[in-house]
């Protein structure tokens, strides 16, 4: 069967520390609050996809653990198809320790556990098969580089559109970026990318404008700055919505999750980004990688 929109990418066991203040390097500090969730860039965009109106398909490797079971079981409760989901006994469930200060602000270290072992034939071969004329294919960086370039080609043969969040950010082919309908990034992903700063919309902007040589249409989040999109209708900014922020893990990707639902459903890029400022506001007022439903 095919799928409007799949989300091919990685899924980890989040361990969210509440600290007033990120420790100093050797430092140890007492935290508040421990709290374990759904994560990985894969698994939170595809939830807040579901949570936008659209049950996407979601191409990922867990490990058999008990850790693998649980988040399994979140997904599918969230509205996500898991039918796309491998289970490796050789590997565990991706891990993420979490530290989020008073400030709202967080450091992240991931141990990617089954997500780096995706297999590439495996995962073609899924995408493929759910990819039709109009399909949105959604992918990030936290699974092997090669594995999305796969995944990429898979949906375009099939007349469908590819969407790519270069986060973490690096190095990728040219030609994968010119899949790329966005390309979504932050100020720090554009600036690498693009080798030029990024610090203001006005920057941003130019940044767009070099990012759109590279790819079919460009999307930068500038946090509290809203966000800058490029395209062949020209340049423009998106104003943030003004909240209080509590934790700001999992915001970008309620954002993304939200824009590649609206592009799935035949919305035009401006609605689909306005969707995505929209989730990335609701995100950041509650502590963990996704808003309580």
């Amino acid at each position: 069967m095919t799928s409007r929109l799949i989300v091919l990418g990685s899924a980890n066991r989040d361990l969210t520390v509440l600290v007033p203040r990120h420790p100093l390097p050797g430092e140890t500090l007492l935290g508040s609050r421990l709290v374990t969730g759904t994560g990985g860039k894969g698994a939170n965009q595809a939830l807040a996809a579901a949570r936008a109106g659209i049950r996407p398909l979601f191409v990922a490797a867990l490990g058999t653990d008990v850790a693998g079971d649980e988040l399994l079981a979140d997904l599918a409760d969230g509205g996500v198809d898991v039918a796309g989901v491998v289970r490796m006994a050789e590997q565990p469930t991706g891990i993420a320790l979490i530290t989020v200060s008073e400030a709202g602000e967080n450091t992240i270290v991931v141990v990617p556990g089954a997500n780096a072992d995706l297999d590439v034939t495996a995962a073609a071969m899924a995408v493929s098969a759910a990819s039709a004329p109009g399909t949105v294919l959604l992918a990030q960086l936290e699974i092997p580089l090669e594995v999305v370039q796969a995944g990429a080609v898979a949906v375009a043969e099939a007349g469908g559109r590819f969407v790519l969040n270069l986060s973490p950010a690096r190095a990728v082919p040219t030609e994968l970026l010119g899949l790329a309908d966005p390309l979504v990034v932050n100020e720090s992903e554009a600036s690498l990318l693009a080798g030029q700063p990024v610090s203001s919309p006005e920057s941003a902007a130019s940044v767009a404008r070099a990012l759109l040589e590279m790819s079919r249409s460009v999307v930068i989040t500038l946090g509290a700055a809203g966000v800058v999109v490029a395209d062949a209708d020209g340049v423009r900014h998106v104003d943030a919505q003004r909240v209080t922020v509590l934790d700001t893990t999992g915001a970008g990707d309620a954002f993304v999750g939200a824009l590649v639902a609206r592009l799935a459903d035949g919305q035009d890029l401006d609605t689909a980004v306005l969707a995505g400022v929209t989730a990335g506001a609701a995100a950041v007022q509650h502590v963990g990688a996704q808003p309580p439903r």
